[in-house]
C-alpha cells in the first residue's frame, strides 16, 4: 500500500489528513498519463502536418509575432522566450533544439527555418551556437504551412494553461511529414521517418486525388525511395517496398565515393557525401581507431577537406599495393560510411498513434487538406457575402441618395433614422448602420461604379467558393493545382541515387595488388616508373618517352624490392608497389607518368642515381668504377633489415661514375677516360670484394685525366663505343660538340689497370672527352633537357675524330 499525504496546512486550523491509495493503481495511472503525455504532446508527430508539438508552436509563434521570410532576422532567443512563455510547458533547450533543427539544411529535405549564424553541422560534430548569438526567421516554406491558418482552417486548443490559444494542426500546404520526416521515441514505440523529394511526393499525392484507388505499385513510380538532405546512395530497395506497404522496413545509406589520382604517386577515396546524419568527425574517429587496432588495411593518411566553397570533402589516400576498390568496400563494412536506416512510419491520427504505409500517409494529409481547403472556401464565402450584403445596402441607397438624406435629417436621432430608413427601403439592420457609418463623400457616381463592380466581382467569387464546397471534384482540382504550384516553387532535383544492390561482393577485388612481374625503369632525366609487365622491354616501350632515354631497367615483381646505385656508393632499397605504373599503350608510350627520384629516394646534394638493380643475392654481383679509375666487384651480400647500403669505400675526392649489375660473370668492364683512353677486359680479371671494400686499380690514368663512363658489355652482342669531344673551358655546352659512333669489336681487350688505347682523335680546339657510353645497340642520345638528339652515322676507325652534333649531348642509353 502507498501512503499518499495532502499539503497540511497549519495544524491549528485543520486537521491532517492521510489518503491510502494502492500502489499499483496509483503506479498504473500515474504511467499511463505520462505515456499519454509524451506519445501525444511531446514524441510523436501528427500526420496531418508532419509536426510535433514543439515545432508547430515555434512555426504558429513566428508567424503570431509578424516574421516573415523577407523582413529582417530576430534573436533566437527572442522566438524561443515567446514559444516558452505563451505555449511550449517544457525548457528553452528542448524548444531551442527543435528550432535548431528546422533550419539545418542537411537535417530538413526543405528547411523550415532560415538560420543566421552557426546553427551546427552535420552529425552534430560541431554543436550550434548559443540561442543569444543565432538569429532567425521563417523560411519561405514555413509560409506554405501556416497559409490560410487565420481563415478558420484549423482548429484552437487552450495552452496549458487556458490564457492563449494554439493550432492542433497546421494547414500545411505541402505533405510535410513525407517531405521532411521526423524521428522520436515515446513510450513503448518509436517513430523514424527519412526525408523525401518533395516534387516526387506531391506528384504521387496528385496522382491518389485522380485515382483514389491507386495501388502502392503506381505510387511508388512517383515516389520510388527516400531522397536525403545529405545525398548518398541507397542500397538495395526490397525494404523500401516494404516500409511503404506497412510502414515499418530496412534501407542502407551508403556514402558517395570516387576513386582518384590525390597525389602525383597515390590513388584516393574522395568522399563528397555522407549518409543521413553521420558526420566526418565520427568517420574519421573510426578510421582512426580501426586503423591503430590493425583491422583496416591500406589507408595512409585521411583528411578532412570540408570548407564552405566545395562542401563536404573526405580523402582517404590509398597506400601503394592496395587496391583502392578493395579498401573503399572495406571502409564501407567497418565505418559508419555505411548505415543501416530503419523506417517506422508511426504518427498520430485522430490523437492515436498508427504505423502507416505511403498509400496511408498520403491519404491522411489529402483528408486533411480537403478539410482545410473546405473550410478555408466556407470561411471566404461567408466573408463575401458579408461584403455583398453591405455593398448592395450602398447600392440601393445610392439609387434615391435624396431620400436618405431626407430620412436622417428629419430624425431625432441615430434610431430614428435607422428604423426611417429599414422602413423606406427594407434594408437590414447591418446595411443600415453601415449607410450611417458610410461618408458623404463615399456616395458618389464614382463611387457607384466602384461599387457595382465590386458586387459583380464578389457575386462570380461567391459563385466559385460555392462550387467548390458543392462539387467534390472541384475541391479535388483545386488541391491538386495548389500542390502543382507548391511542387513548381520549390521543387528540386533529387539527391539520393537508389541502387537495386551494392555492385560486387566484398571480397571479390583482392585487398592487396598481385605481386606480378614487371620491370623498373630509370630515364635520363631522373624518373622511376614500372611497367605491367616483366618481359624485356620492346623497341617502341624503349622509347618511352619522345624527349628522354631510359637509361636502367631491372626485373622485378609489383610487390618486391630493388636497389638504386648512387654516384656516392651507397646502395638505396626502392619499394617497387610504391612507383607509378605506367598505362599499357601502343604506338608512343611516354614515362610522363613516371615519379621524380626524389619522391622516392632521400638523395643528398650533389648525389646522382647511376644504376638500378635486382638485389638477387644469387646473381655475380655489381661492378662499379670512379672517378679515379677504380673497380670493383661487390660481393651480392644485402641484408633485408637495411634500407641504406654502402657498396664501396671512396677515398677523399673520388665518386662513381658508372654501375651496372653483373647478369652471368662474362661481361666486359669499359673504361672511357676523359683523355680519350678506353680499357676493356672481362670481369672475371676483378676479384669480388665485400661492401666495405675500396675495390682495386681499375685503368692507368695519365696526370690530370679521368674517368667519365664506366660500363658493363655483354660481348656476345652487337655493341657499339659512343664518344663526344669538347673543350674544358666550354663543358657548360656553349657551344656545338663533335661526336664518333664506333662498333665495340674495334677496342681490343687488355689487362686490367692498363693505360688501354685511343677511342677518339681531338681537332682544333678540342682537349677532352666531355660524353662517353659504351654499350648495346641502337643507341640513343638526349640532351640535357631530355630532347632527342640525332646520332652520327658509325665510324670504323677506332681513333677517328668526330662530326659536328646538332645538339649537345647529356645522356646516352641502349636498349634495356
Amino acid at each position: 500500500m502507498a501512503r499518499r499525504s495532502t499539503k497540511a496546512p497549519p495544524p491549528e486550523e485543520f486537521e491532517e489528513r492521510i489518503l491510502d491509495v494502492d500502489v499499483v493503481d496509483e503506479m498504473q495511472g500515474s504511467f499511463l498519463e505520462y505515456a499519454y503525455s509524451v506519445i501525444y504532446s511531446r514524441a510523436l508527430p501528427d500526420a496531418r502536418d508532419g509536426l510535433k508539438p514543439v515545432h508547430r508552436r515555434i512555426l504558429y509563434q513566428m508567424h503570431e509575432m509578424g516574421l516573415r521570410p523577407e523582413r529582417s532576422y530576430v534573436k533566437c532567443a527572442r522566438v524561443v522566450g515567446e514559444v516558452m512563455g505563451k505555449l511550449h510547458p517544457h525548457g528553452d533547450t528542448a524548444i531551442y533544439d527543435a528550432l535548431v533543427r528546422l533550419a539545418q539544411p542537411f537535417s530538413m529535405r526543405l528547411p523550415l527555418v532560415d538560420g543566421h549564424g552557426n546553427f551546427g553541422s552535420l552529425g552534430n560534430d560541431d554543436p550550434p551556437a548559443a540561442m543569444r548569438y543565432t538569429e532567425c526567421r521563417p523560411a519561405p516554406a514555413a509560409a506554405q504551412m501556416v497559409e490560410s491558418i487565420d481563415e478558420d482552417t484549423v482548429d484552437f486548443a487552450d495552452n496549458y494553461d487556458g490564457s492563449e490559444r494554439e493550432p492542433v494542426a497546421l494547414p500545411a500546404s505541402f505533405p510535410n511529414l513525407l517531405v521532411n520526416g521526423s524521428s522520436g521515441i515515446a513510450v513503448g514505440m518509436a517513430t523514424n521517418m527519412p526525408p523525401h523529394n518533395l516534387s516526387e511526393v506531391i506528384a504521387a499525392a496528385r496522382h491518389l486525388i485522380r485515382h483514389p484507388g491507386a495501388d502502392l505499385e503506381t505510387l511508388m513510380r512517383y515516389v520510388p525511395g527516400p531522397d536525403l538532405p545529405t545525398g548518398g546512395r541507397i542500397v538495395g530497395l526490397d525494404g523500401i517496398k516494404d516500409a511503404y506497404a506497412a510502414g515499418r522496413g530496412t534501407f542502407k545509406i551508403r556514402a558517395t565515393a570516387e576513386i582518384e589520382d590525390v597525389t602525383p604517386r597515390r590513388k584516393g577515396i574522395v568522399v563528397t557525401e555522407l549518409p543521413f546524419s553521420v558526420g566526418p568527425e565520427k568517420v574519421r574517429a573510426k578510421v582512426k581507431d580501426l586503423i591503430s587496432a590493425k583491422k583496416l588495411q591500406g589507408i595512409a593518411d585521411l583528411k578532412d577537406l570540408t570548407d564552405r566553397s566545395h562542401g563536404l570533402r573526405l580523402v582517404f589516400e590509398i597506400k601503394n599495393g592496395f587496391n583502392p576498390e578493395a579498401v573503399l568496400e572495406q571502409v564501407y563494412k567497418l565505418t559508419p560510411m555505411e548505415e543501416t536506416f530503419g523506417i517506422n512510419n508511426v504518427a498520430l491520427v485522430d490523437g492515436q498513434p498508427l504505423t502507416l504505409g505511403l498509400k496511408e500517409l498520403l491519404e491522411v494529409y489529402l483528408d486533411h487538406r480537403f478539410e482545410v481547403v473546405r473550410r478555408r472556401s466556407g470561411f471566404r464565402r461567408t466573408k463575401r457575402a458579408d461584403r455583398l450584403h453591405l455593398v448592395e445596402g450602398l447600392l440601393v441607397a445610392l439609387l434615391d441618395i435624396d431620400e436618405v438624406i431626407r430620412i436622417i435629417r428629419g430624425s431625432d436621432n441615430a434610431a430614428a433614422a435607422k428604423e426611417g430608413l429599414i422602413g423606406r427601403f427594407a434594408l437590414s439592420e447591418i446595411q443600415t448602420q453601415y449607410i450611417l457609418d458610410t461618408p458623404l463623400r463615399r456616395l458618389t457616381k464614382f463611387d457607384r461604379l466602384e461599387l457595382e463592380t465590386e458586387r459583380d466581382r464578389l457575386t462570380a467569387e461567391i459563385e466559385e467558393l460555392t462550387a467548390i464546397l458543392d462539387s467534390d471534384a472541384e475541391l479535388r482540382k483545386l488541391v491538386s493545382a495548389e500542390l502543382a504550384a507548391v511542387a513548381k516553387k520549390y521543387g528540386t532535383e533529387r539527391r539520393t541515387v537508389l541502387l537495386e544492390s551494392a555492385g560486387a561482393p566484398v571480397g571479390a577485388v583482392p585487398l592487396e595488388v598481385a605481386d606480378d612481374p614487371c620491370r623498373v625503369l630509370l630515364s635520363s632525366t631522373g624518373l622511376l616508373a614500372r611497367t605491367a609487365n616483366g618481359g624485356p622491354l620492346t623497341d617502341e616501350e624503349a622509347k618511352r618517352a619522345k624527349h628522354d632515354v631510359i637509361v636502367s631497367a631491372v626485373p622485378a615483381t609489383a610487390r618486391g624490392t630493388v636497389g638504386v646505385v648512387t654516384s656516392t656508393g651507397r646502395l638505396l632499397r626502392l619499394p617497387v608497389i610504391d612507383l607509378p605504373q605506367l598505362p599499357e599503350t601502343t604506338g608512343a608510350p611516354t614515362l610522363a607518368g613516371g615519379g621524380a627520384l626524389a619522391e622516392f629516394l632521400p638523395l643528398e646534394d650533389g648525389e646522382q642515381a647511376l644504376c638500378l638493380t635486382t638485389l638477387d643475392e644469387s646473381s655475380p654481383g655489381l661492378a662499379l668504377g670512379t672517378l679515379q679509375g677504380v673497380v670493383k666487384r661487390v660481393v651480392p651480400d644485402y641484408p633485408s633489415n637495411k634500407d641504406e647500403l654502402e657498396v664501396i669505400s671512396l677515398r677523399e675526392g673520388d665518386r662513381v661514375v658508372g654501375a651496372a649489375e653483373l647478369r652471368t660473370g662474362e661481361e666486359d668492364l669499359v673504361f672511357i677516360t676523359s683523355d680519350a683512353q678506353l680499357l676493356r677486359y672481362q670481369a672475371g680479371q676483378v676479384r669480388p670484394q665485400g661492401r666495405a671494400a675500396g675495390g682495386m686499380a681499375g685503368i692507368k690514368l695519365t696526370e690530370g685525366a679521368e674517368v667519365i663512363s664506366f660500363n658493363v658489355v655483354d660481348p656476345a652482342a652487337e655493341a657499339a663505343v659512343f664518344t663526344v669531344a669538347g673543350s674544358t673551358g666550354a663543358l657548360d655546352g656553349a657551344w656545338i660538340q663533335t661526336a664518333k659512333l664506333t662498333p665495340f669489336d674495334q677496342y681490343p681487350r687488355k689487362g686490367r689497370a692498363t693505360g688501354g688505347v685511343r677511342c677518339q682523335r681531338f681537332l682544333k680546339g678540342e682537349d677532352r672527352l666531355t660524353t662517353a657510353w659504351a654499350g648495346p645497340v641502337p643507341a640513343r642520345a638526349a640532351s640535357r633537357t631530355g630532347a632527342p638528339v640525332p646520332l652520327p652515322e658509325p665510324d670504323p676507325r677506332r681513333d677517328g675524330s668526330g662530326t659536328p652534333l646538332e645538339k649537345n649531348v647529356a645522356a646516352v642509353a641502349g636498349p634495356v
